[in-house]
């Protein structure tokens, strides 16, 4: 079905990756770059992984589900290694390696056809669709950027202004308006 020219699938990668690239990511880097080393590669007990434990686990989980299987290339993941990682790999270099995986996989997201997300892969251990592959990556990032964001508001002891947008209304106008815009404008290219 589309709307106004849009297809389901192209919808769904394009909010897959807005969701990724221009959400998640720059909060996440938000709260990583506004902490020391120290509080990135902090832990309260062993049971619990830190926010570098965390960084390492997404950049293999994108990595491997998304840029390799896509891409038909090696998976050299050693996930059991993302999180018994204890060394103070500093910040930037943790921030770094995520951007560029991020990269790739936004390109990756930019390539896919429908056909593509309905071809089965083998990822993990898993057989799954690459639709299933996105769908997955996207709420696993999410889960674990919440809790990134968890661990920062508790080091820091303040709110992270995410959303001050619904600070006054308790709604995001410019979020519905630009929804509203790219689901349902007719000329979503025209000039007004």
């Amino acid at each position: 079905m589309t709307t106004h020219g849009l297809n389901v699938h192209t919808a769904f990668l394009e909010f897959s990756r807005k969701k990724l690239l221009e959400q998640y990511w720059p909060r996440l880097r938000s709260c990583v770059e506004g902490l020391s080393d120290e509080q990135v590669w902090w832990r309260p007990n062993d049971a619990s992984n830190s926010i570098g434990n965390l960084i390492l686990h997404l950049n293999g989980n994108v990595r491997q589900w998304l840029v390799s299987s896509f891409k038909r290339a090696d998976d050299l993941r050693d996930r059991p290694a993302e999180f018994r990682e204890r060394r103070l790999i500093p910040a930037s270099a943790l921030l770094e390696k995520l951007g560029t995986t991020l990269k790739e996989a936004s390109e990756v997201l930019a390539s896919l056809s429908e056909a593509d997300l309905l071809t089965t892969f083998q990822i993990q251990g898993y057989t799954v669709t690459g639709l299933y592959a996105v769908y997955q990556v996207v709420e696993h990032f999410g889960l674990h950027y919440g809790q990134i964001v968890y661990i920062t508001k508790l080091l820091r002891g303040e709110d992270l202004r995410f959303y001050r947008e619904l600070d006054t209304t308790g709604r995001f106008v410019v979020f519905a308006l630009q929804f509203q815009k790219f689901f349902f404008d007719p000329f979503p290219l025209a000039t007004r």
